[in-house]
């Protein structure tokens, strides 16, 4: 399927017709300010994660224009004409999709969704080669024709993929980004505030490390409306164990887990966190939000190149730098724990 836009019912020409008769033009007029923008974000894969980052990014006007790629072309069609009939409740933005990458030419942002799905009874192993030959295929695509673009992983196992992507396409490392820890850290925030009943914003908290099961909850850092979370405990004369904050970590970790379970898999969610990130790198907004980076040289981590999320300050620059967060032993300990975890499973990968 060539890349298609809604202009194509009316034929190009008829359109610009209507156009130039529909309005009368003014006089002594000037061009736009070269200093203007045009913002564009690419979408590799329009399965239920990769279409509630779009819808996100639409509803929010993040971008003026975005663009769909996926290997089922009859698919991409339909979900394209279906957010383009949406165009009068949306803020205007150019849809456009394609199963040829063409179509992402001059991205700012290349989301990547697409990705290998686990069969019954096979390895981990098994299902991240048969991600790397996919990435293999999409990653030099996306670079060719956006050699300037950043580039934000979303597939899973997000860290490992996050060092491929960033292995394959030859960019430096600022300018690939995994989604990471973002969502978990934003469901245990959710967590926390609902266990001392106050909004979820007022709470500062990160979960770092893979975005798995060895993950890392950093309680040593945690606030809630700016006061340690330990002495607002202690302010509220809440009883609080440490199994009690065990247990809430626990709950982020099994929290997909449980979606998937009653509705088949997430979406929403992951939809918000993305679109989170796109506005705080396009829109230069210096935010610090746990993503998966290069974390060689930070708390001890070295041996080897890897991914894994740290809490890092995030613009137009991509990555701008990682914030100097205080961890305890325990917690460094962890981890590291967690980067060697990483670290054996693309020791297989052979790139």
């Amino acid at each position: 399927m060539k890349k298609s836009s809604s202009s194509a019912f009316l034929g190009q020409d008829l359109g610009l017709d209507i156009a130039q008769s529909f309005f009368k033009p003014i006089q002594r007029t000037e061009p736009p300010s070269p200093t203007k923008r045009h913002t564009k974000i690419s979408v590799v894969g329009t399965g239920n994660v990769g279409m509630a980052i779009a819808q996100t990014i639409l509803t929010q006007g993040l971008a003026d224009e975005l663009a769909l790629v996926d290997a089922k072309a009859d698919k991409l069609q339909g979900e394209m004409l279906d957010l383009q009939h949406a165009a009068a409740f949306l803020p205007r933005t150019k849809i456009i999709a394609s199963v040829e990458y063409d179509v992402t030419a001059r991205s700012d942002l290349c989301i990547v969704t697409a990705g290998a799905r686990q069969i019954p009874g096979e390895s981990r192993l098994n299902l991240l080669q048969r991600n790397l030959a996919l990435f293999s295929h999409i990653i030099p695509q996306l670079v060719h024709y956006s050699p300037h673009s950043i580039l934000m992983i979303v597939s899973n196992p997000v860290d490992v993929l996050t060092y491929v992507a960033w292995k394959l396409s030859g960019f430096p490392s600022n300018r690939v980004i995994g989604s990471g820890t973002n969502l978990d850290s934003s469901r245990f925030r959710f967590l926390i505030a609902d266990h001392l009943d106050v909004n979820a914003q007022d709470v500062q908290a990160y979960i770092v490390g893979e975005h798995g099961d060895s993950s890392v909850a950093l309680w040593s850092s945690i606030s809630v409306g700016g006061v340690p979370i330990l002495s607002f405990l202690q302010m509220q004369q809440i009883a609080y164990e440490k199994e009690t904050l065990e247990k809430i970590h626990r709950a982020v970790t099994e929290s997909a887990y449980e979606v998937i379970r009653l509705k088949g898999y997430t979406s929403w969610a992951i939809g918000y966190s993305v679109a989170s990130l796109a506005r705080a790198l396009l829109r230069d907004q210096r935010s610090i939000h746990p993503v998966s980076v290069l974390a060689k040289g930070f708390h001890g981590i070295e041996g080897g190149e890897v991914f894994l999320s740290l809490p890092a300050q995030l613009g137009r620059g991509g990555v701008l730098g990682v914030a100097n967060v205080h961890l305890t032993d325990e917690e460094a300990q962890r981890l590291r724990h967690s980067a060697k975890t990483i670290l054996e499973v693309q020791s297989q990968l052979g790139i």
